[in-house]
């Protein structure tokens, strides 16, 4: 069972990045699922994944092509046919361009070809892409899957074994019987997935990557209900409600008109005591997980820096700062702006390739709740 689970979850990671979004329970549901059939039946393998994990008729092609790449992988190399099994690095950046590209190409014909192309595509640089390669990343980044974790909150719901006694819903139940207390009514408390902030550095010196970054954000602001976003450069703006447009071409030429000192210089100390004076406490008092995007350059006051990062890390759950910069191989973060900043940082992460962005999105699925 644990080997089924594992092809299981690898699987439904594919599909995911495909844009079939599943969740760790309905995988649950469908190891289950799988332990009451026959797993040399593959119609009966394929109509319990389906039937759990494909919530809209739009996804259905996507799903039967995948599975049945899948399948025919592991008949090829001569395995036992249950779930699909070794070749998943190929298989998943094949079915990733599946998804991004919507049917652009044949998987039949060169599928390698195809696995060659999204690698590449995963590991260029954002600043040394081509017009069309942009638009295919601009897609795969959007197909990505972001799962922050999840914390308890202080609301309550009934529940059958919850921790909490239900004073209210027992007296109720027990009116039934004569104002007898029969059965004791319980609560437990709910879980929510943690906010996520992102602080964008919008100046000169990151205009190479901002665009890209702006994909990125609007991304999130689509996928995940709890989201806030703001750019600075020479100072701070609130971008939040210009990023839950339906079109991202609207969303940034709201962004362009409202945040009017975009490609200036920075001031980070000044734009991070900005937020804490008005946004901190307002949106880090649930725990949220800050991402501040910036190379690090800076005109202002180490010191300012320093302590208005101090505080940031103090109110966040998680403080974690991504540098384009930080995958060259000579990169050391000498900058003043960096130097102040690193001692208050919990992840430091480059972010300059769709690459970098999936590991950013591994890293929030394994972070504590």
């Amino acid at each position: 069972m644990s080997h089924l689970l594992a092809n299981l979850t690898q699987f439904a990671r594919l599909l995911r990045a495909a844009g079939i979004p599943i969740t760790p329970a309905q995988v649950a549901d469908a190891a289950a699922g799988l332990a009451w059939i026959d797993l040399a039946r593959r119609e009966d393998v394929q109509n319990v994944c389906r039937a759990l994990w494909v919530q809209h008729r739009r996804h259905l092609p996507l799903f039967d092509r995948a599975f049945d790449l899948f399948w025919r992988q592991q008949a090829g190399a001569g395995e036992q046919a249950e779930i699909p099994g070794p070749q998943w690095t190929s298989l998943r950046l094949m079915m990733a361009q599946e998804g991004a590209l919507a049917g652009e190409g044949d998987p039949e014909k060169e599928p390698f070809s195809a696995y060659s192309a999204v690698e590449r595509l995963r590991h260029k640089p954002f600043t040394a892409l081509s017009a069309e390669e942009m638009t295919r990343v601009r897609n795969l980044i959007a197909g990505l899957n972001w799962q922050p974790p999840v914390r308890r909150t202080r609301r309550t719901i009934p529940a059958r074994h919850g921790a909490h006694f239900d004073g209210r819903r027992t007296l109720r139940h027990s009116l039934r019987y004569g104002g007898e207390p029969l059965r004791l009514a319980r609560r437990a408390r709910t879980h929510t997935p943690r906010p996520l902030i992102l602080l964008c550095d919008a100046s000169g010196s990151m205009a190479p990557y901002s665009r890209m970054l702006l994909h990125f954000a609007y991304a999130l602001s689509v996928r995940l209900a709890a989201v806030e976003v703001f750019l600075f450069s020479t100072r701070l703006t609130r971008v939040t409600p210009h990023l839950r447009r339906r079109s991202i071409h609207s969303a940034l030429d709201q962004i362009a008109h409202h945040a009017s000192d975009l490609g200036g210089g920075t001031q980070i100390g000044g734009a991070l005591k900005a937020f804490n004076l008005r946004w901190a406490r307002r949106l880090l008092h649930r725990g949220a997980i800050l991402l501040l995007i910036s190379d690090g350059w800076d005109r202002g006051d180490p010191a300012e820096i320093s302590a208005q990062m101090a505080r940031l890390h103090r109110l966040a759950h998680r403080l974690i700062w991504l540098n384009p910069h930080l995958a060259a191989p000579d990169y050391e973060p000498l900058t003043r702006g960096m130097r102040a900043a690193l001692p208050h940082i919990d992840h430091f992460l480059p972010v300059h390739n769709l690459h970098s962005l999936e590991q950013l999105a591994a890293l929030l699925e394994t972070l504590p709740g």
